[in-house]
């Protein structure tokens, strides 16, 4: 078993991913390549850079530094941080994350995406705001990326979170065999599963995956008595139509019992600049956010059908 493991943040006083006041856990790699992915940085199991374009002045120190001409020329700022600029600092195919040029860079503009922890250190930084923990029922969230696709490590540190009395919560996408998922939520207290599609051929064309693990594993969940909150996506051109979302509501009639609660997740665009700090087109640029105001019409789709519902996912009732 490895002793580490990497991680892309540990995010504090989340409200959106659990009940009460909770810390995320974010552990880097997926299996999945989501194309509105808010977390892309979560995506590829290695560590990589962040270039924070406002941050940078373009001084020419990470060239300098740079073993394997890796770094483009510096050119203007004002050019660089340009909305259209196609200029990118990395040149990705020869870096061979040597980090010399993050150890250079004396603005921060160059950052390391990814750090080694054990889960003694993960630990202590969450129980440091244990105290919110207890006044508002919160506790710690383990996202990613996919928990699941860290076998043993991610199994250990809830095994040492729930020795030390926190709440738990797993947010996966349900894509592993049952085998594995099962050995997961049988350490936490509430399980948010992600539903992105219905449609296998559009789950694969926008995921990179097929779904039909994912709808067979919430099959399988659903016959257990697991707390289960459903996070259903609501993305443009995707899975927006309330006639997409009929459909679901008889799907989920179909399973064994009825989720705990489901949250319809609006599309955002917040996600942006970190594609731009990874040197990556995104390809729901130009697509805008959705009101949350637009989601409540579909709420209603799923109330009629008797299933307590958020829009947005928030973890304190009104």
């Amino acid at each position: 078993m490895n002793s580490e493991t990497l991680i892309s943040q540990i995010q504090k006083f989340s409200v959106n991913d659990g009940p009460g006041f909770r810390t995320n856990v974010f552990l880097k790699g997926c299996p999945l390549h989501c194309a509105w992915c808010h977390n892309p940085e979560t995506q590829s199991f290695g560590r990589e850079i962040y270039w924070k374009t406002r941050l940078c002045v373009q001084c020419g120190e990470c060239l300098e530094a740079c073993p394997s001409e890796a770094i483009n020329p510096p050119i203007a700022p004002e050019e660089a941080q340009k909305e259209n600029s196609t200029y990118q600092k990395i040149i990705t195919e020869k870096c061979d994350l040597c980090f010399k040029c993050v150890e250079a860079c004396q603005y921060n503009a160059l950052e390391i995406v990814g750090e080694p922890m054990s889960i003694d250190q993960i630990l202590k930084e969450v129980e440091q705001d244990r105290v919110f923990y207890n006044n508002s029922g919160g506790g710690m969230t383990l996202s990613g990326g996919e928990p699941t696709a860290h076998g043993e490590f991610a199994l250990k540190l809830l095994d040492a979170a729930k020795s030390r009395k926190l709440h738990l919560c797993l947010d996966t996408s349900g894509f592993c065999q049952w085998d594995i998922l099962k050995q997961f939520v049988a350490k936490v207290d509430l399980v948010l599963y992600d539903l992105k599609h219905l449609d296998s051929k559009l789950h694969l064309k926008m995921t990179g995956v097929p779904n039909e693990p994912i709808l067979d594993n919430l099959k399988k969940l659903t016959g257990t008595d697991y707390r289960i909150w459903l996070r259903i996506l609501v993305i443009p051109d995707f899975s927006e139509t309330i006639e997409y979302h009929r459909d679901v509501v008889k799907f989920l009639l179909t399973l064994p019992r009825k989720v705990d609660r489901i949250d319809l997740l609006p599309y955002h665009n917040w996600c942006e600049d970190k594609y731009k700090w990874l040197g990556r087109k995104w390809l729901m640029a130009d697509y805008q956010a959705i009101d949350p105001v637009e989601v409540e019409i579909l709420k209603d789709i799923y109330e009629m059908a008797g299933f307590n519902v958020t829009v947005g996912g928030s973890g304190f009732e009104n």
